[in-house]
């Protein structure tokens, strides 16, 4: 392959990509190993969760000192960093036998996990043009979750093939390969391999994050990304076959269906809402309004049907909730346009953590209600007590969208200004 060729800005992406679609897969590699995790370490259902809201606390958790990284030490560094964080992590719990380490691996997998998205949203935005990364940045959002995919059926059958040990010794692996192609593929910018903003003390990272924080456009990303993804998220990494099992009374192979529609309608409604905004950026949180408001409507309507909700309207459920998974990308944007080059990382740092804080909360709070309204110590959760947990979601989706009603006004107010003051100067 030509140098050209390697520093073109599809191949710099191609290989961000593939470490990011392996982030997805690690994250996702749990899901389908989850009854041999708790025949492993003799765990409970209630120690297994716990792998999953430790993953979405430490992810989010990351955010905003993965954000500030990038902006000192460029996207290189930092992915590079991620991935052998991530190589490790799977390795250590190939071969963990107790459920204290276990722990631990999984933290540092979620660690590593962190720092491959806002590093791949930071090269999309330096290598290419202004008119391409809306889009470029859906599409990425959207092949990520082709990790997720790899996650269930090769894990599945590695994991019964190979066996545990062997299984996740191949999956950490694929690390090594990927690192030697992002040392010899990836530059931060066209025009250099290592970018390297300026040394920040705590003073300048208190003054970064506080401009960040105070343009109304960071806020208004932060809470479209908050209230679009975090149903999608809770129901494909917990929730969503429990619920369509004991809360909707359908077959193992109907709630395996319909959670992989969402997965695809995830990778399919990305590009098209990448062309949307890109055509209509002034109209970014009119669409995200719309899609929060229709996944409200649909979800009402299923907790509101008199027993379990016909499958036609559980396929319309996964297919709307699915379409909030790429809608919270749209907050990135938003971010991008309104913050300078070198604190745009920490700007995407803070716009992130609010989809999976939410997300976090939703696990929990799911989980809680399920047990009150669960007589005795059983967990044969009833329909019932689904439709009391399931509802929990709607006081996450009412304070988003009063926020992004609120946040956007004072963002195309703030456009408005910016503009008259470039006019005037």
């Amino acid at each position: 392959m030509s140098t050209t060729a390697l520093r073109s800005p599809w191949t710099v992406w191609g290989v961000g990509l593939a470490v990011y679609v392996l982030a997805v897969f690690h994250r996702s590699s749990l899901g389908v190993a989850g009854l041999v995790a708790t025949d492993r370490f003799g765990i409970s259902a209630a120690q297994l969760a716990t792998f999953t809201m430790l993953q979405l606390l430490v992810y989010a958790g990351m955010q905003i000192p993965v954000g500030l990284l990038v902006d000192r030490f460029g996207s290189r560094s930092v992915m590079l960093s991620g991935l052998v964080l991530m190589t490790v992590g799977q390795t250590v719990f190939a071969f963990a036998e107790s459920y204290p380490l276990a722990l631990v691996a999984r933290a540092g997998v979620g660690m590593g996990d962190a720092m491959t998205f806002i590093c791949l949203l930071r090269l999309v935005s330096s290598w290419f043009p202004l008119r391409r990364i809306p889009f470029v940045t859906q599409v990425t959002g959207t092949l990520g979750q082709t990790g997720a995919v790899a996650a269930a059926v090769p894990m599945t059958w590695a994991l019964a093939n190979l066996g545990w040990t062997r299984a996740y010794l191949v999956a950490g692996g694929v690390g090594i390969v990927l690192a030697v192609a992002l040392l010899v593929v990836l530059h931060d910018t066209p025009a250099g391999r290592n970018l390297r903003g300026a040394p920040m003390s705590l003073a300048s990272v208190r003054a970064s994050l506080a401009a960040s924080w105070r343009h109304p456009g960071t806020r208004l990303g932060f809470w479209m990304h908050f209230c679009t993804q975090f149903s999608a998220t809770t129901m494909s990494l917990l929730w969503g076959y429990p619920f369509f099992v004991r809360g909707e009374e359908q077959s193992s192979a109907a709630a395996g269906l319909l959670l992989t529609l969402m997965v695809v309608t995830m990778m399919f409604s990305g590009p098209v809402l990448g062309w949307l905004v890109s055509v209509h950026p002034w109209h970014r949180s009119t669409v995200v309004l719309v899609i929060v408001s229709s996944i409200v409507a649909v979800w009402t309507v299923v907790l509101a049907w008199p027993g379990p909700a016909p499958f036609a309207v559980l396929v319309v459920l996964v297919l709307v909730t699915g379409v909030g998974g790429p809608a919270s990308v749209i907050g990135f944007d938003v971010g991008r346009t309104s913050n300078p080059a070198h604190r745009l990382a920490s700007a995407t740092g803070i716009i992130n953590q609010g989809g999976f804080y939410a997300s976090l909360v939703m696990v929990v709070v799911i989980g809680l209600v399920l047990d009150w309204r669960t007589p005795g110590a059983s967990t044969a959760y009833t329909p019932e007590a689904f439709r009391w947990a399931m509802s929990a979601q709607f006081p996450l989706w009412l304070l988003g969208l009063v926020q992004v009603w609120r946040y956007r006004g004072r963002a195309r107010a703030r456009v408005l200004q910016d503009r008259e003051a470039s006019l005037t100067g």
